[in-house]
């Protein structure tokens, strides 16, 4: 898997590829978010797996918690927030994706 696979492509008026920029929603509080404190050598691609099944959708902690990228090694002693409203948040992220 490369490191650009999921991102869109686009065509200037050259023929050349440019890519376009991921645009992520923001994600507000909801009743369905589960606070936790991660267990020592946590990331956010492990924890994405561990709660939505998908590896991928890292980028939903790590925006929900202002932190950084998938394989970024999460504190155990600071509490990080699950947001529980995932169905939403991917419409929303694939709406502004279009």
């Amino acid at each position: 898997m490369g490191r650009y696979d999921d991102t869109l492509l686009k065509f200037n008026k050259k023929g050349q590829r440019v890519l376009v920029p991921t645009l992520y929603p923001r994600i507000p509080l909801s009743d369905e978010d589960q606070f936790i404190y991660p267990q020592d050598g946590d990331r956010l691609d492990s924890m994405a797996y561990k709660y939505y099944n998908d590896a991928s959708l890292w980028w939903v902690i790590a925006k929900a918690n202002e932190l950084g990228k998938g394989r970024t090694i999460l504190n155990p002693n600071a509490q990080i927030r699950i947001p529980g409203n995932i169905s939403t948040i991917i419409a929303n992220f694939n709406k502004i994706n279009e």
